[in-house]
């Protein structure tokens, strides 16, 4: 079985027999008046929401709609009285619950959130929500282990559900339904948009923060530009420099193990695609402050954003999640309102423009997901167990169902600085 740094302790070993998923193979000791409760508001929570749940042994929920089979019903609602919405996650790792089109069931879930849980328990959140482990703030040590958790799993895992560009966020397709074969062409014109904001041409000095595996840095770097690019996954560096030696634009791309926070000197642009979402929320005005801090007067940044409503993330922010405890470690998707607020107070940067397009990264995830899906049998041969495959499927279908709700957006930004100088 494949170690998962991004759920185990570090002492787990699989080599020696260690389980690997603790949190998932036992069973969570829930007291029967917790799970009885928790059972009660379940299926409360079901009843009023547009899904058909059916319970093994009998008993039924909903008022109709995409199918949820809960197969061991004790142990789903005992991990959910325990863990909640981790609970709920790590049941689907175990077996215990299923869905033939589980996107369906978790799109109605995201476009109730603010309802699944009653009034008096939202108020009380602070007593019996979990809150995020201090070992995940994006410190500098602490952002560069987050980051590793997630993109040092292995860059042939990645190959095999994205397409050839390697990009992993959101494309900009010109219509819908979007198909396998348009994808790389979506990616590139995702990332030609953002270096039409930022200006990007020959001669520019490009700043990019969050390398991935270097595709936005060779398309800028084919216009003509010099490019820095800095990532914290040791895997992304490598397999970058090796596209970029392979393109011939080692003269103009730099790409840096190197926090964003270490970053020097001063360009005409900076581009972020996707990046803020793991900076952290107390860490958000010295990123912004960053982007403003490099740019030279008149300077241009163009950033793509997930973002989630300003409620809710005032409402979760200290909740730890089950994303973050198997996907994104230390990760928060900021609101519109926060980037903002962050922006007037921080910085000198104003927002010039905003596009947002979450219906297209609801189809990118959906391609990822289905080609994740046919190369399982792949997936396994890289040494990645059961547990590991339904938990990056429930991860893609649990993202790509906020995206289809509503609940979760993507956004494109311009940054301007103002020449005083002028």
């Amino acid at each position: 079985m494949r170690r998962n740094d991004g759920a185990v302790p570090a002492d787990t070993d699989t080599d020696t027999g260690t389980d690997p998923w603790p949190d998932v193979s036992a069973r969570p000791r829930a007291s029967w008046p917790r799970t009885a409760i928790t059972r009660a508001v379940v299926r409360r929570a079901l009843d009023r929401l547009p899904v058909r749940a059916r319970f093994a042994g009998g008993g039924t929920a909903g008022r109709g709609g995409p199918l949820l089979h809960v197969h061991d019903p004790r142990a789903f609602h005992a991990r959910i009285g325990c863990q909640g919405l981790i609970g709920f996650g790590e049941s689907y790792m175990a077996g215990e619950w299923d869905a033939p089109d589980p996107v369906a069931v978790l799109t109605v879930l995201a476009a109730h959130a603010a309802e699944l849980i009653p009034a008096p328990l939202q108020r009380l959140r602070g007593l019996w929500a979990l809150r995020q482990p201090a070992h995940q703030r994006n410190t500098p040590d602490g952002a560069r282990g987050n980051i590793s958790r997630h993109y040092d799993l292995s860059n042939d895992l990645f190959a095999l559900f994205l397409d050839d560009t390697l990009t992993y966020s959101s494309a900009v397709f010109r219509g819908f339904p979007a198909t396998w074969d348009l994808l790389a062409a979506a990616q590139h014109r995702k990332i030609d948009r953002l270096l039409d904001l930022a200006g990007v041409h020959e001669g520019t000095r490009l700043l990019e923060i969050g390398t991935g595996w270097g595709e936005l840095a060779l398309r800028a770097a084919a216009r003509g530009a010099h490019v820095t690019s800095l990532t914290l996954s040791a895997e992304q560096r490598d397999l970058a420099r090796a596209r970029v030696q392979q393109a011939g634009l080692a003269d103009r791309v730099s790409i840096e193990l190197r926090d964003y926070r270490e970053a020097g000197g001063s360009y005409d642009a900076v581009v972020s695609v996707e990046m803020i979402e793991a900076v952290g929320e107390e860490f958000w005005p010295v990123y912004f402050r960053t982007l403003d801090e490099r740019l030279v007067p008149g300077g241009r940044a163009a950033l793509q954003a997930i973002t989630m409503p300003h409620e809710r993330m005032l409402a979760s922010r200290h909740t730890y999640t089950w994303i973050q405890k198997y996907i994104f470690p230390g990760g928060l998707l900021p609101s519109v309102e926060a980037v903002a607020e962050t922006l007037r107070e921080h910085t000198r940067l104003t927002v010039t423009r905003r596009d947002a397009f979450g219906p297209h990264y609801a189809e990118t995830l959906r391609l990822w997901r289905e080609r994740f899906t046919e190369r399982a049998d792949e997936v396994a041969a890289l040494g990645f167990d059961e547990t590991f495959r339904r938990m990056w499927t429930f991860y893609l279908a649990y993202s790509e169902a906020g995206f289809r709700s509503g609940y979760l957006d993507v956004q494109q930004y311009l940054f301007t600085k103002e020449d005083t100088a002028r």
